[in-house]
């Protein structure tokens, strides 16, 4: 594949993360992908959001798995943005979309929006979670997999071999050139997180990857 840069939960470096305004930011910007994360509200709704719980980035407190949708919607994620659904993000951008999985139970719930929208070819669904990443691929085999990991031991192979990834995510800061060269002979794409500095870009390269998530909507000069 190309390199492929992704907007990481939109570009949270410069707007509020997990909103359709990072989001359409992203877009603009002319990200390739643009990443988000899903938990499951208390009415099992898809909610885009990174911690299990709204208090970092909304004005609220409490942990999304015991709010209502309605409860969140009431929330200021920053600058007056709401939390959104997933289903909005589909409607709101027009780039594929990396959909991490925070929460396994969103994994079952997930599946039938792609297949009910029919979004299968443009949504690719991560996680560090294998057996969410293991349902996704069964419930939908033709849906690209990532698998998502900060430990990089002899493992990572077979684990993503294990779910169908063909792409795997991982920490920059734990990323070497062993990792990197038994993923590709496998077959397996490698991107990082999260790449922000000339410094983190220089290594991407160095290292020889095939894509980074990043926080801002321009790569810093080399």
């Amino acid at each position: 594949m190309s390199f492929l840069t992704v907007g990481h939960r939109g570009v949270m470096g410069v707007e509020p993360e997990n909103t359709l305004r990072s989001f359409r930011r992203a877009e603009q910007a002319g990200m390739d992908q643009i990443e988000l994360d899903l938990h499951l509200s208390k009415d099992g709704a898809l909610i885009v959001m990174h911690d299990a719980d709204v208090d970092r980035t909304t004005d609220g407190s409490g942990m999304i798995r015991d709010l209502t949708l309605e409860e969140i919607r009431a929330l200021d994620a920053g600058r007056g943005e709401r939390v959104p659904v997933f289903e909005e993000v589909l409607d709101a951008v027009d780039r594929p979309l990396q959909a991490e999985i925070k929460d396994v139970a969103a994994a079952r719930v997930l599946a039938g929006v792609l297949r009910e929208r029919g979004v299968q070819d443009r949504v690719s669904v991560l996680s560090f979670h294998d057996e969410a990443l293991a349902e996704i691929h069964t419930l939908l085999p033709g849906v690209r997999t990532v698998l998502v990991a900060s430990d990089l031991g002899p493992h990572i192979v077979p684990r993503a071999q294990a779910v169908g990834a063909r792409l795997v995510s991982l920490d920059l800061t734990q990323l070497n050139l062993d990792t990197v060269r038994r993923c590709h002979a496998a077959g397996i794409d490698v991107m990082a997180w999260s790449v922000n500095s000339a410094r983190d870009w220089a290594l991407v390269r160095a290292l020889g990857l095939d894509g980074a998530a990043t926080d801002l909507p321009e790569e810093p000069a080399a």
